[in-house]
């Protein structure tokens, strides 16, 4: 559906919302590719004003809105009870959302699109980039305790919002169909990158292994582990609040971790075409792995301590195999702005694959000395 014949309704979806005081203004939001957010400033005195954030629910990448959303209020009702419980603030250290004048958590318009409304969290901000390491360390403390926080929860009681969506030897088998249909011819001049992925096949079974057996427990994980996915507070610089719960659903926290790693610990951007400014800086790596651990408050079992690296690894091998997918595919599912460019994604997610595997004795230690 084209977004602006979405957006259209956002009026229509404004008012089923049960807002206090008088919309004044409505403007776009944030940096966010998926959803459509809006900041909606409501006047409620002449000297007093509050703010809500309204969001447009992309229901062709979340196909079953309703279940996600379900899955959001389960989420942020518990987490402000044990908010509560610990003494904290449930209006600033979680979502929280705006009923529908029908009592439900979202609305769905007259041409099938779905909002919904969170009170805005004031005086604190979210960062697209790490500025400073203390913002990395900040975003693993947050990440940590959303961990700590949801330890008790019932992960099997959540919906899948994206099926497979951690699954490797799924993506594998994906990939594999990919290089057998070949369709545009690529997979001639991407040989090297192919061997690569299929080297580590056995790599694929290592974590799903270990949640089939109960080695490793199933847990509420969030899934989009970036730094923009932080609130911290203005004053104190102190993460507050965990956003964006669309992909919070069962998984393993070292997948959490993971990602956090292979995106914030890296010397380079993501498609960084000079392989040579590709590592995995095990300072920043140190930094993140204290704050998680840190912030996890002794939640997490000695065994997903043990595979917190593994679960780095995997976390960008399994991102570089999709990169690469999407390239052998014609690049469908990732957006490109240049030839090649999933490619190069691709390679920079192997050369740092290959140097987490050179370092993982080291990033063991890291593990152990904050355990």
């Amino acid at each position: 559906m084209d977004r602006t014949t979405a957006c259209s309704k956002k009026m229509e979806a404004i008012q089923q919302f049960q807002l206090e005081g008088e919309v004044i203004r409505s403007d776009i939001y944030g940096s966010g590719h998926i959803n459509d957010t809006f900041l909606l400033v409501c006047r409620i005195s002449d000297e007093k004003e509050k703010r809500y954030i309204l969001q447009r629910m992309n229901h062709e990448i979340f196909t079953r809105p309703e279940e996600l959303m379900e899955n959001i209020v389960g989420v942020t009702t518990y987490l402000r009870r044990i908010i509560i419980e610990n003494g904290g603030d449930p209006d600033r250290e979680t979502l929280n959302l705006v009923p529908a004048r029908d009592g439900k958590m979202y609305y769905k318009d007259s041409i099938g699109c779905y909002w919904r409304v969170y009170q805005f969290i004031e005086n604190s901000v979210s960062y697209d980039l790490v500025e400073k390491p203390d913002d990395f360390y900040q975003s693993a403390v947050a990440f940590g305790n959303f961990q700590s926080l949801l330890s008790k929860y019932p992960a099997q009681t959540l919906h899948e919002t994206i099926a497979g969506f951690h699954d490797t030897a799924s993506r594998f088998e994906i990939f594999k169909k990919a290089l057998e249909d070949d369709v545009y011819n690529r997979a001639k001049s991407v040989r090297q990158e192919i061997q690569f992925v299929l080297d580590r096949e056995a790599d694929t079974h290592i974590l799903g292994d270990l949640l089939k057996s109960g080695a490793l427990p199933l847990r509420v994980t969030h899934n989009d582990t970036k730094l923009n996915n932080i609130m911290i507070d203005k004053e104190t610089g102190k993460g507050i609040c965990v956003i964006d719960l669309d992909t919070v659903m069962p998984g393993l926290a070292v997948n959490d971790f993971g990602d956090s790693i292979r995106f914030g610990a890296s010397t380079g951007a993501e498609d960084e075409t000079d392989l040579l400014k590709i590592s995995c800086d095990l300072n920043l790596f140190e930094l993140y792995t204290k704050g998680f651990i840190e912030g996890c408050k002794g939640s997490l079992t000695p065994k997903e301590l043990e595979m917190l690296p593994m679960g780095a690894k995997m976390m960008t091998y399994e991102c570089g195999m999709r990169f690469l997918t999407d390239y052998l595919q014609g690049d469908v599912y990732f957006k490109i702005h240049r030839e090649q460019h999933n490619l190069d994604r691709a390679r920079t997610q192997f050369k740092l694959v290959a140097d987490m595997e050179e370092k993982m004795d080291r990033m063991a230690g890291i593990v152990r000395k904050y355990s």
